[in-house]
């Protein structure tokens, strides 16, 4: 689970001069549109492409990158869908908004950039077969089949980048075969990710060029009404172990108290849902981060498996400062299990 959808979802909302509900936007009713039903098969490559009668969805990069000046990076790149109705519509009619957030963090530096868009007129959108999701010239490409293969390009003022990524294991299905609950009550959202890919490129920054390898992690998630009204906030974990099995987190917090839930990944690419409560985060350290206390050190466990692992920002000052705020950067892992991965908080206004 991630800022996506409530980025989608509140700026359908002030896209329609609606006054923006903030992360709590994510409880309120859908009507008209598609609800999650618990028991659909997901289909591919069909689902690799939009359902624009769902209210909110996404296509969300993360890639964890070792330069050739011998320092660490990751990159972000995500497209949002919103439907102010359900329905593709034609030209200008078309109700699908359409925005975009890249970034590229370092230790001493976190750039990102904001793309906006309105659907049916070509300007952004997302393809099934070939596979291909844009954004005026930000595009996520396949070369190859499917989601197998992927050329991956992004700019903003200060940073570009130009990777290729290639997937060496199977897509996951997160809970029960992609029907992935969210709340106690019951909420829920359609959840599937190819966590598998090795990554090659460039990042261009300031001071130059790197060259730079790694490990990439893309998620696909769509819903209408995927949290329970008393939810604010969430903090959401992918985390890459150097024994080649992978782990997916998430804590949403509430006011009636926190569910949290996500999925086990062998190195063989077999994934284990993971009962509610299951998995376990704390906040151990926090950092001023734009005015705002964020908790940039943390512990995770998930008892039945052995993790017991503490996780460290990259850089702490990766807050995305764009049209909706939150944090997000690569993290460090040590404890029981070691490695590298992604961080996602929002809800620390």
């Amino acid at each position: 689970m991630n800022v996506k959808t409530v980025l989608a979802l509140v700026f359908a909302g002030w896209a329609s001069a609606a006054q923006p509900q903030g992360y709590a936007g994510l409880g309120t009713e859908a009507e008209g549109f598609t609800i999650p039903q618990r028991g659909n098969q997901l289909t591919f490559p069909e689902d690799h492409g939009p359902h624009p009668d769902f209210r909110i969805e996404w296509w969300y990069l993360t890639a964890n990158l070792e330069g050739a000046d011998g320092r660490d990076y990751g990159i972000q790149w995500t497209l949002f869908r919103s439907a102010l109705a359900p329905g593709e519509g034609n030209g200008w009619q078309s109700p699908q908004i359409w925005m975009a957030h890249a970034a590229v963090t370092g230790p001493d530096h976190h750039l990102f950039a904001e793309r906006i868009a309105r659907g049916g007129i070509g300007q952004a959108g997302v393809a099934s077969q070939p596979f291909a999701a844009w954004i005026d010239n930000w595009q996520m490409a396949s070369t190859g089949k499917s989601l197998e293969n992927l050329k991956l390009t992004a700019s903003g003022e200060t940073f570009s980048y130009d990777l290729q990524l290639t997937a060496d294991g199977p897509l996951v299905l997160h809970g029960e075969a992609g029907y992935s609950v969210k709340s106690a009550s019951g909420q829920a959202s359609y959840y599937y990710s190819q966590p598998h890919y090795q990554v090659t490129g460039t990042v261009a920054l300031p001071d130059g060029a790197v060259e730079v390898t790694g490990h990439g992690w893309l998620d696909r998630e769509w819903s209408s009404q995927p949290l329970a009204e008393d939810q604010r906030g969430w903090d959401w974990f992918s985390l890459n172990f150097e024994s080649g099995t992978k782990l997916m987190g998430f804590v949403l917090r509430g006011e009636s108290g926190d569910f949290t839930s996500g999925t086990w990944i062998s190195a063989d690419g077999t994934a284990e849902p993971l009962e509610p409560g299951a998995f376990q985060a704390d906040a151990l350290e926090s950092s001023d981060v734009q005015g705002r206390s964020i908790p940039t050190r943390w512990s995770a466990s998930v008892p039945q498996k052995g993790v017991s692992v503490e996780i460290q920002a990259l850089n702490p000052q990766s807050w995305m400062g764009t049209s909706f705020s939150y944090w997000e950067g690569p993290v460090a892992v040590t404890g029981s299990h070691t490695g590298k991965g992604y961080l996602e908080m929002t809800g620390y206004e």
